[in-house]
């Protein structure tokens, strides 16, 4: 496999069932190809069948998923599959399932369903950033927003302050800001084990475009995602 097999990973593909936004939507036909394909296709050209586990409530989703040769171990129990399920219970429900059968990962590496757009280079860059001495490696896009910038909060008075002092006059002069594209974590087994995602301390950017970072969460999206890959603007 081309991700460096220096430690063991365990790939979890987390798909619920349920969507609010967009019914169905890890299964929906995204340009001629159901949603979560994408996300299994990049993760089988770089790691094995058995080190990819996705994780769903759902038998339709499982169906969707093993039509292309991807066995789903098991299905998730309705429990961690509220609105109010976190990735947190859904990794370690997946890891406790993997190390009742003996195997037991460093990392884990977290590929949601709803980033079509990232690739399998994106993930295996992503996953040479990790090492042990770290929480989680996660990929970001560079925000448009800039607290020192165009983000407001109001004051006790209810006027508007910038959320960060400073004295920039060009956007471009500010000190840049990321944030998470929800494409790819690649999360220490140890850590997640302790704290939840947003606990965590020590993690390195994976910087991601604009267009990669495409994250499915409206129709509007998926007619964004679906207009980009037809019109081939990210090639």
């Amino acid at each position: 496999s081309a991700a460096s097999d220096v430690y063991k990973r365990q790939v979890i593909i987390p798909a619920r069932g349920g969507s609010k936004g967009v019914p169905g939507k890890n299964i929906r036909p995204l340009n001629g190809k159901p949603l979560i394909h994408y996300t299994v296709e990049a993760a089988r050209s770089l790691f094995n069948d058995s080190d990819i586990c996705v994780s769903t409530d759902s038998d339709e989703i499982k169906k969707v998923v093993e039509q292309i040769g991807l066995k789903v171990p098991f299905i998730r129990p309705k429990e961690l599959s509220q609105d109010s399920s976190g990735s947190h219970e859904v990794i370690l429900h997946a890891l406790d399932f993997y190390e009742k059968k003996g195997f037991e990962p460093e990392a884990v590496i977290l590929l949601q369903p709803t980033s079509p757009l990232r690739t399998a280079k994106h993930i295996d860059e992503a996953v040479k950033l990790f090492g042990p001495s770290l929480d989680m490696v996660v990929s970001v896009k560079e925000s448009s927003s800039n607290p020192y910038y165009n983000l407001f909060e109001e004051d006790s008075s209810g006027f508007l302050k910038k959320s960060k002092k400073g004295s920039f006059v060009r956007r471009q002069d500010c000190p840049p800001v990321w944030e998470y594209n929800g494409a790819i974590y690649v999360i220490n087994v140890n850590s997640i084990k302790k704290n939840r995602l947003h606990k965590l301390s020590n993690i390195k950017k994976y910087v991601m475009d604009d267009i990669s970072s495409i994250d499915i969460d409206t129709e509007l999206d998926f007619k964004l995602a679906e207009f980009i890959m037809t019109n081939k603007y990210y090639l």
